[in-house]
């Protein structure tokens, strides 16, 4: 019988700034634990890896909304805030297979180890231009001005959306992540912007490829993703009009709020941990790669962009963890409090960057794990060698108790990250 008494209040601002003593007490008394959420949904939060493990694989935990047995007064509030409003729910995040595999093998080839690796130039060209922005000043806030534009341009050079609209991208995405802090109903209208421009930009490079446009004119058919998902619906996917701005919409909104925070917990992390930063900077200094590889999924394990996987739904009842799940019931697995399970790792709460077993599900298991893992990883890498090599004395200028968390339930995301260093050690690579 869970004692209720002795159970950490959750989703409030406390919780927020540290929920992972709030975990590892549901993990020891109630590791499948029915909570009624912010927004008024009932739903379960499973936070032991091997419960996690087994549920972000189960078929019988659907990710479409259509199994929510819903009450009227939670209508509309799964899923991501804006998507449903927009007509903008057919994307890898809300479906099953036969649909989800087919989806998925359209986008899968623009994720390759081989087009990914291509793509670092790029990066590092985008990295080392966003610290150009603010060396010689010796103080930065590395969220806005670093961490939230970097995968924001990055997704939008993937996606094939031209250099003179990607400010409006910026701005968009900057509405949805800030999680209900801008004007009301501001995330909606975001949203639908983003999905009317998605649209036109479909109907542009189509009517581009038919005409046989050179790539790459004007932000025209080109080796983009936009570009490669229709001239698959053209030779015969089916890729509706509408799953192609659905899909379009999901891996920007999935591929730049994840990177963004990746990189701000990751240098925080960094930055509050003394020792393993100075190990890193000495390994970085001597030109090794091994322990950036390995600090990457540390990072990951230990204060990850995605504190909750998104929505699952039961199509049937089940049992979880040895918990009764009925037919109908969100399903939220922790993947932050899975992460830190001692059962699975040794010295959870402890940062070693050398870690060498770290199955982390920071981006997922199953059918469902991240497609956009390797580019984020990318931009990781690429973010935390060139902070830590070309600022080699920076350091968090913020008592870290005075930091703010985003809030919202699925990402878990700093507001700001203010930082100081010598400007004259801002040298370029």
């Amino acid at each position: 019988m869970t004692d209720r008494a002795a159970m950490p209040e959750l989703f409030t601002w406390e919780f927020a700034t540290d929920p992972y003593p709030a975990y590892a007490w549901l993990r020891e008394h109630s590791p499948v634990h029915r909570t009624t959420l912010p927004s008024g949904v009932e739903a379960w939060l499973v936070t032991r890896y091997g419960d996690a493990r087994e549920a972000l694989a189960d078929p019988r935990l659907s990710k479409n909304p259509v199994h929510h047995a819903e009450s009227p007064g939670a209508r509309g509030k799964t899923g991501i805030p804006g998507e449903r409003s927009a007509d903008l729910m057919t994307h890898l995040l809300n479906i099953d297979p036969p649909d989800h595999t087919r989806l998925r093998r359209l986008v899968s080839k623009a994720f390759t180890p081989r087009r990914v690796a291509l793509f670092e130039p790029r990066v590092r060209q985008l990295t080392d231009r966003f610290v150009d922005g603010f060396a010689a000043r010796g103080e930065a806030d590395l969220i806005h001005e670093f961490a939230f534009p970097l995968p924001i341009y990055a997704i939008c050079d993937l996606l094939g959306v031209p250099a003179e609209d990607q400010d409006d991208f910026r701005d968009w995405a900057g509405m949805m992540i800030r999680h209900g802090g801008g004007p009301r109903g501001g995330v909606a209208r975001s949203v639908k912007r983003m999905r009317a421009y998605l649209v036109e930009l479909i109907h542009r490079k189509r009517a581009e490829l038919t005409a046989g446009a050179p790539a790459g004119a004007g932000g025209g058919a080109g080796d983009d993703l936009i570009s490669g998902l229709i001239r698959a619906s053209d030779h015969g996917e089916h890729l509706t009009e509408n799953e192609a701005a659905a899909m379009a919409f999901i891996l920007l909104f999935a591929g730049f709020e994840t990177t963004v925070n990746l990189i701000g917990n990751g240098m925080h992390t960094l930055l509050t941990h003394p020792g393993p930063r100075a190990e890193l900077q000495a390994s970085l200094a001597r030109g090794e790669s091994a322990l950036l590889e390995s600090a990457v999924e540390e990072l990951l394990r230990h204060d990850g962009p995605v504190e909750l996987a998104t929505w699952r739904y039961a199509t049937s009842a089940l049992t979880i963890g040895g918990q009764q799940v009925a037919a109908g019931d969100p399903v939220l697995v922790v993947l932050a409090a899975a992460d830190r399970d001692p059962a699975r790792f040794t010295e959870p709460d402890t940062v070693n960057l050398a870690r060498a077993d770290n199955p982390h599900l920071g981006y997922g298991h199953g059918i469902h794990y991240c497609l956009g893992a390797p580019l984020a990883r990318l931009e990781a890498r690429t973010a935390l060698a060139t902070l830590l090599t070309r600022l080699p004395d920076l350091r968090l200028a913020a008592d870290p108790a005075d930091l703010r968390w985003r809030g919202g339930l699925i990402m878990r995301g700093l507001r700001t990250l203010p930082v100081a260093f010598t400007p004259g050690a801002a040298q370029a690579n």
